[in-house]
């Protein structure tokens, strides 16, 4: 794996904070007055442009409770979060995340970007990475808790696709169009 997308764990939190409670992923803070969730105990967060060779790009939709139903997204996850795992860096967790949700694994990665999520409610980082060279190595559909469904759909309709399913009343990550436009600019 490539270590140009190693990312340094998250700092603690700064003199002044206030820290209302803190969970197994989340610290809840307030900095200067800015109520905030602060991302701990992972090394990054990734965003999975995966493509097949037949340019079918990978989504995956699970429930969100917090926007109370399923969401369609890119395939994602924490890095560094499992036990064991600590200081895992990005492409590996990216990898696992892929096998995990997809049932793909990827020969290349290419970094696309990195920010913020929602900057007025959380410190969270995302790095989106695209995924190509995928050949299948299992059924996907998440691990443990999780229950995904995998959808694949031809990259030239991918917005088509995704408009008919919003006017039928599914959830769209805006992420996803993130992905489709740089899956697009990387001439895929």
């Amino acid at each position: 794996m490539s270590d140009f997308l190693d990312t340094p764990p998250e700092p603690p939190p700064r003199n002044g904070d206030l820290v209302l409670a803190t969970g197994r992923f989340l610290r809840f803070v307030v900095r200067d007055g800015w109520e905030f969730a602060d991302r701990i105990g992972i090394t990054g967060i990734v965003g999975l442009v995966a493509v097949t060779d037949e340019r079918r790009l990978l989504l995956v939709e699970q429930s969100r409770p917090p926007v109370g139903g399923p969401v369609l997204e890119l395939p994602a996850g924490l890095v560094g979060d499992q036990e064991g795992a600590a200081g895992e860096d990005l492409t590996a967790g990216a990898q696992r995340e892929l096998r995990e949700e997809t049932g793909y694994e990827a020969s290349n990665w290419t970094l696309l970007a990195t920010g913020p999520v929602s900057p007025g409610t959380t410190s969270e980082m995302l790095t989106l990475l695209l995924a190509t060279g995928l050949r299948r190595v299992g059924p996907g559909g998440g691990s443990g808790t999780e229950s995904l469904v995998v959808h694949e759909m031809p990259l030239d309709a991918a917005e088509a696709w995704l408009r008919a399913r919003e006017r039928a009343g599914s959830i769209i990550d805006l992420k996803v169009f993130a992905g489709v436009y740089f899956a697009r600019r990387a001439g895929l």
